[in-house]
């Protein structure tokens, strides 16, 4: 087919399985296995439907209000998106645009590379040591058109301390460093502080994770007034309506309720201190995650053939085919009786 030479080919990023039958325990997204706030349920059953007929707000005014409150951060400088996904795409077409590469690990979100192939932007992929850390003196001295770092990272789960990142950034003052902290509120130090006082750091977060709303689409970014504005004028470039109007009153619902989101991060988190216990027992090893997953391995039994033996037990976990993480398993905190549900599946297959 003639047309076919005009293609752009990508390899697309691979999400994880989401299954729809009865009965399973899904362990594979890092979902929250708590519901969103009651606050959101309320704002939901007030929603009038009537407005749906016309667009949404393009500013999402109520959502950055009602952000811009619960962080102390001024509303210009807060940008929102339809995930973080959303708000990360639209970062690197916004401010990637030199001829050094932009710097990532060579083991972390899988979308980086993804969206740096598909915008035509170079990268280059920094190694993660042995353990998985990141060692940032390798970012330091090394061009760069941006650096990404996910922390905590994933899907490794470890966290940089912010002296680490703050190294990275004064180093960098040339080109827009981005903290990914989709995972930060389980155990990871917020960069947030960075993004006040340097005019390059852009800090990304989501409501998916901590706050239990992954399917509602939020993601928010913190910065310099002129990142924000630089980020708003791209969004408006192609497309004004990005959120809908049913997001966007839940969403300032959501941030209403601190105290909810907090305690359910805290359970999760207990839950996993626990679940790392009850790994260990059963020769399984891990970094020390500061997320809502832990990324393990065991030491008899390869990560695939572990994987598959959840899978007819109706367990979903996460398994990758990285060179160097193929016999790992990342597992998503579930509920104290899904992770139990959990530990009795590996007792049998092991």
């Amino acid at each position: 087919m003639g047309w076919e030479k005009l293609v752009r080919f990508v390899t697309p990023y691979t999400p994880g399985e989401q299954p729809k039958e009865a009965g399973i325990v899904k362990l594979n997204t890092n979902e929250n296995p708590y519901p969103p706030s009651p606050a959101v349920a309320k704002a939901l059953a007030a929603f009038d439907a009537d407005t749906l007929r016309r667009y949404s707000d393009p500013t999402a005014q109520d959502l950055v209000r009602a952000i811009s409150k619960s962080y102390d951060v001024p509303e210009d400088q807060i940008f929102v998106g339809v995930g973080s996904d959303d708000v990360l795409a639209m970062a690197f077409q916004t401010f990637f645009n030199g001829e050094a590469p932009v710097l990532f690990p060579d083991i972390t979100y899988s979308f980086y590379d993804v969206w740096a192939d598909a915008f035509g932007i170079p990268y280059r992929q920094i190694p993660l040591e042995e353990d998985f850390s990141v060692d940032c003196g390798k970012y330091i001295g090394a061009e760069a058109g941006g650096i990404v770092l996910a922390n905590p990272n994933a899907p490794t789960g470890l966290a940089l301390p912010l002296d680490e990142l703050e190294r990275v950034v004064r180093a960098h003052q040339d080109c827009v460093v981005i903290i990914d902290e989709a995972y930060v509120d389980f155990g990871g130090q917020s960069a947030l502080p960075l993004a006040m006082r340097y005019e390059n750091v852009l800090v990304v977060q989501t409501t998916s994770k901590s706050r239990s709303f992954a399917g509602g689409r939020i993601g928010f970014a913190f910065g310099n007034k002129q990142l924000i504005k630089y980020l708003n004028d791209f969004k408006f470039s192609f497309n004004s309506y990005t959120m809908g109007s049913v997001s966007i009153a839940a969403g300032a619902a959501l941030f209403s309720d601190e105290a909810y989101y907090r305690e359910t991060a805290e359970k999760v988190i207990r839950t996993r201190e626990a679940a790392k216990e009850r790994l260990a027992e059963l020769g399984f090893s891990f970094p020390d995650s500061k997320t809502n997953f832990i990324f393990a391995k065991h030491k008899n039994v390869p990560g695939a053939e572990l994987f598959e033996k959840l899978k007819e037990r109706k367990i979903f976990v996460r398994h990758f085919q990285g060179k160097r993480i193929s016999d790992y398993l990342r597992i998503t905190i579930g509920t104290e009786d899904e992770m139990e549900r959990l530990f009795v599946a590996l007792g049998e297959i092991l």
